[in-house]
């Protein structure tokens, strides 16, 4: 079974391309949770993506609302955001898991990350900056999640 990457409010056309072709190569399904900041056909998305926007296990949602009632959201989600100390390899990944990231400039909304505050992860990162780009984060995070479950990645 695959990871699940879901991106909320994403902005950057060429970021979701990007992670459309990581989960391609990774086997991870891509849940985009409108408003979306582009159009999904443009073509900064697919030239990220380069060849790889057919491959793709894409779903669309209306809006977060909309995720969550035809989701079982429970104990196999986790929250990337820069407002927790718990490290995203503390985590115990399992097949199937969603992975949540938020928008380029707002993140993950408040109340979601209250909600499932125990399931929330960060990046270690510098004092230097504030975040990593989008695109890259998700590769950190989901790669680490295909390491804990190696056994089962196809």
């Amino acid at each position: 079974m695959a990871f699940n990457l879901v991106l909320v409010h994403p902005q950057i056309p060429n970021n979701t391309g990007a992670i459309g072709r990581l989960c391609v190569n990774a086997g991870a399904s891509l849940h985009l949770i409108k408003p979306i900041g582009f159009d999904i056909d443009e073509k900064a998305v697919k030239r990220a993506g380069l060849d790889y926007w057919d491959k793709l296990d894409l779903h669309v949602w209306e809006n977060i609302d909309e995720f969550f009632e035809k989701n079982d959201i429970s104990s196999n989600a986790y929250f990337a955001t820069t407002k927790t100390d718990r490290l995203y390899f503390e985590a115990d990944f399992k097949d199937g898991d969603f992975i949540f990231f938020g928008s380029e400039t707002k993140g993950i909304p408040e109340d979601i990350l209250k909600k499932y505050e125990s399931q929330n992860i960060t990046i270690p990162m510098t004092k230097e900056g504030r975040s990593l780009n989008l695109a890259i984060s998700t590769g950190i995070v989901l790669y680490d999640a295909i390491r804990q479950t190696y056994d089962s990645f196809e």
